[in-house]
């Protein structure tokens, strides 16, 4: 974990929302596509859905996700043609930690 990569993925709005919406995400986004193909919001949120919400090009919306992910803050899985993102609950709770015992 490399709380400076965190705190600089977090300097965007857009990118703390993204962190928000994949907490929950049955709350933000349709699962009704994902049930189709038999997944779940387990697996993570597709891209296209995650820049749909955001409003963004497809290109600024994946170089954050890219970004959160170097931070270690996002997990991608690929599943046939699309890339899933979810929250790495581990690094998030190790830089919970950092905060409360180094800052």
């Amino acid at each position: 974990m490399d709380p400076l990569l965190i705190y600089k993925a977090l300097s965007n709005e857009t990118r703390r929302q993204i962190m928000v919406w994949l907490k929950d995400p049955e709350q933000y986004f349709d699962k009704t596509p994902y049930i189709e193909h038999g997944i779940d919001f387990r697996i993570g949120v597709c891209v296209s859905d995650i820049q749909t919400k955001a409003e963004l090009a497809q290109s600024v919306v994946s170089n954050y996700l890219l970004t959160m992910q170097k931070a270690g803050l996002l997990e991608a899985e690929r599943y046939g043609k699309w890339t899933f993102y979810r929250r790495n609950e581990k690094t998030i709770q190790q830089f919970a930690e950092y905060i409360r015992s180094e800052l």
